[in-house]
């Protein structure tokens, strides 16, 4: 069940449709090819700090919840019972998992999503502005509403959230402000009653990665894949992918989002990744790392933005797939979503452990080998410290037991 959850993790935001785009406008067609090589501004392969004081490197639009995170339920809660969690977190939610995701992956980060006017939004803004060092310059308080929040709980291997909140009264797209072509951009292909807030930045030639949520309903209408057309890079999951492109594999799947996409990337859980890049003509499959999962909350933005940094960067694509199942694997073996998504800290601390066991384990051994990229993308980061999620907001010590 872990591994289902995972997958389904893959993915940020739901949508049932696709925008409604003028298609036959000139100035909106972009071939795949020249959609590829506007990733960081101009060629394939810029690389992460080349933008300006003013420019950041991600921009990403949406929804932001407090998030209530309950873990080692021994059962799922009957009514009339009271069961207690062994741990229990609480963090940023909704688009701050992929805002946290990719800001620690040192992708400088510009949120735009609004705050609740009360002492969780407050909370949020201090936690993702000064603690996360994401930038909030276009993010708003939404006077008189209060802040959207989710309880989890995890058990069996799974989840069960509920929620609270009300709609946005200001649509993203009115707060984004000018974004630079030099920019990478995440976001859900859109409801077609709504123009996406990222389709001006992608059509001005933002690279957009997009995502796409699980369709409860059972349609998976394939006009949701039109919104690829103003896109560079796609990561549905295998289900997703499958139910979309109408194909019984995922093979299948991956190549016919291949022809629509500069980027495809297919996600599988337990059995890894496995992408096309059209415009390098590289192809890749790559296994999971087999791991003990805590809470799967946040895998999925994790490895989103460990594609987009090394799609950023040009690093070969079999090389972003490794890095990105590392980045998921660090992050599932962690409480908290948002809060437990790993830094270089931690992927440092992962190479040192794995040259370790390397000295006496043949199969540690092979995964120094195949991961001995990592020493050098080690060699040339700045690290800082991040924080996990607490047990409550506002809480007077550092020490207080989760």
């Amino acid at each position: 069940m872990i591994m289902l959850e995972l997958a389904r993790n893959c993915v940020l935001w739901s949508a049932d449709v696709a925008p409604v785009l003028d298609s036959d406008a000139p100035h909106m067609k972009r071939s795949r090819r020249e959609r590829g090589n506007l990733v960081n501004g101009n060629e394939q392969g810029g690389t992460v700090g080349s933008s300006t004081a003013d420019e950041v490197d991600v921009v990403l639009g949406g929804p932001i919840f407090l998030d209530i995170v309950f873990t080692d339920l021994p059962a799922a809660p009957a009514a009339g019972t009271e069961v207690w969690a062994g741990g229990m977190g609480t963090m940023p939610g909704g688009i701050a998992n992929l805002a946290v995701a990719t800001s620690r992956m040192g992708l400088k980060t510009r949120l735009v999503t609004q705050f609740g006017d009360d002492d969780y939004g407050r909370w949020l803004e201090k936690v993702l502005g000064e603690q996360e060092q994401i930038d909030l310059s276009r993010a708003r308080i939404a006077h008189g509403e209060h802040t959207v929040v989710t309880v989890s709980m995890a058990y069996d291997g799974d989840r069960a959230m509920v929620t609270h909140g009300h709609p946005e009264r200001m649509p993203i797209r009115d707060l984004i402000g000018d974004v630079s072509p030099s920019t990478a951009l995440v976001g859900e292909l859109a409801n077609p009653a709504e123009e996406p807030w990222w389709l001006g930045p992608a059509i001005a030639g933002s690279a957009m990665f997009a995502e796409v949520g699980w369709d409860d309903a059972g349609l998976w209408d394939p006009v949701v894949l039109e919104g690829l057309e103003y896109c560079h890079g796609f990561m549905p999951n295998h289900l997703e992918a499958m139910n979309y492109t109408r194909t019984s594999s995922p093979q299948a799947a991956l190549s016919a989002l291949a022809d629509r996409v500069p980027l495809a990337v297919v996600t599988r859980g337990a059995d890894g990744a496995m992408a096309v890049d059209s415009i390098t003509g590289e192809a890749a499959d790559v296994p999971a790392l087999a791991v003990k999962a805590i809470d799967p909350t946040g895998a999925g933005d994790v490895f989103s933005s460990a594609i987009v940094l090394g799609t950023r960067q040009g690093w070969p694509l079999e090389q972003r797939l490794r890095f990105a199942n590392l980045c998921s694997s660090l992050a599932v073996q962690r409480r908290g979503g948002s809060l437990g998504a790993p830094g270089w800290t931690d992927i440092e601390s992962w190479w040192a452990e794995t040259r370790r066991r390397a000295r006496s384990s043949p199969e540690a051994g092979e995964r120094a080998l195949r991961y001995g990229f990592i020493a050098d993308l080690l060699a040339d980061r700045k690290f800082r410290a991040h924080s996990q999620a607490p047990a409550t907001i506002g809480s007077h010590t550092e020490s207080c037991r989760t």
